[in-house]
Formats: structure tokens, C-alpha cells, sequence
């Protein structure tokens, strides 16, 4: 079960896709999460969720003070959860008196990067395991004009992969979960 994690609609549950995603695990993301509140990067946010999946990292942003989120998915059953997570997030964010901006974009990621205006504070780029470092770096780099001055970019791949490293940006940590690696990117 995936569910919000924190923020003012925790403990709401999510809808998943069978078998077609891999969730963030609630440990991961409470991590990462916490990590944000740290820094202060959620309030008034605006949040690119990359591989969206069930869309659990966008709009878990969405619940703890970000304004916005743009979720990006190819695969049209994942697509139709997000676009489910997204409205029940709204929803209940709405019923709090705190509105929100959650969209879906139906679209392989580098085709929503090379025709994106948007920019954005916060980047989670989460893909399924099997898709390549090549392809994750030319995400990044596609990326580069769409963020603001002090964005950050997180990027979840498993331990066994090689370690990321784009052009344009510094690496500020990594941190291992397991068999899952999050790597926090600044641009330069």
C-alpha cells in the first residue's frame, strides 16, 4: 500500500498500478522528505515528478507545502493512477483550505523535457531500475533550463547501477536505502 506519508493530508491512501511500478518505500521517502522540511525546499514549491508512477513523490510534496507538481508518465495504466492520486490529493488538500496545482503529463519524460517551459524548484527522477544511466543523464541535462537558481534534483536508482554524474551539476550527497540509492543534485 502507498500511501502520504506527512504533511496536512498524512495517511491518505494511494492508488497503485499493478505491477507496472516501483514505489518509493515509505522509509525512503519519509527520509527524503524530512531532508526537504530541513532544507526548507517544500514550502510554496513548484515539483517536477519525473517516472511519476503512482505520483507519490509530486504529491506527497503537495501535502507538506508545495504549490505545485507536474507528474510525467509514459505508461498509460500508471498514468490513469496518477491522474486518480492526483485529484483525490487535491481534493483533500482543498477540504484543508490549501490549494493546490497537481498535473499529469501522459508522455515519455524526454519528450515532456525537450518541449517544457515550466520552471521548476524541486525534481524527483525516479525511473524503473532496467532504463539506463544514458538515458537518466540525458534527462538531466535536458533539464538544466527548467529550474530555478536554488532547485534541487533527487534521483533514485538502485545501489548496483553505476553512480550518476551530469554535467551542469554538483552532487551533494548520496544516500543508500538498501539496494536503492538517492542522489541530491544541485545545478551549477
Amino acid at each position: 500500500m502507498t500511501r502520504i506519508i506527512g504533511g496536512l493530508v498524512g495517511s491518505r491512501k494511494l492508488t497503485s498500478p499493478a505491477k507496472s511500478t516501483r514505489p518509493t518505500s515509505d522509509r525512503i521517502r519519509e527520509s527524503i522528505f524530512s531532508s526537504l522540511e530541513s532544507k526548507g525546499a517544500l514550502q510554496k514549491s513548484s515539483v517536477l515528478d519525473l517516472y511519476a508512477g503512482t505520483g507519490a513523490l509530486g504529491l506527497e510534496a503537495l501535502s507538506r507545502g508545495a504549490i505545485t507538481t507536474v507528474l510525467v508518465e509514459s505508461n498509460k495504466q500508471a498514468a490513469a493512477v496518477c491522474i486518480k492520486n492526483a485529484r483525490l490529493i487535491q481534493d483533500a488538500l482543498a477540504e484543508e483550505d490549501h490549494e493546490v496545482s497537481a498535473k499529469v503529463q501522459i508522455q515519455p519524460v524526454q519528450k515532456f523535457l525537450d518541449s517544457n517551459t515550466q520552471i521548476f524548484d524541486l525534481v524527483f527522477i525516479d525511473p524503473p531500475y532496467e532504463i539506463a544511466n544514458d538515458e537518466v543523464v540525458k534527462n538531466l541535462e535536458s533539464l538544466t533550463g527548467s529550474l530555478s537558481k536554488n532547485s534541487l534534483v533527487l534521483v533514485e536508482r538502485s545501489t548496483r547501477a553505476e553512480p550518476i554524474s551530469a554535467s551542469g551539476y554538483e552532487l551533494l550527497e548520496t544516500k543508500n536505502f538498501g539496494d536503492t540509492a538517492v542522489y541530491w543534485l544541485k545545478p551549477n
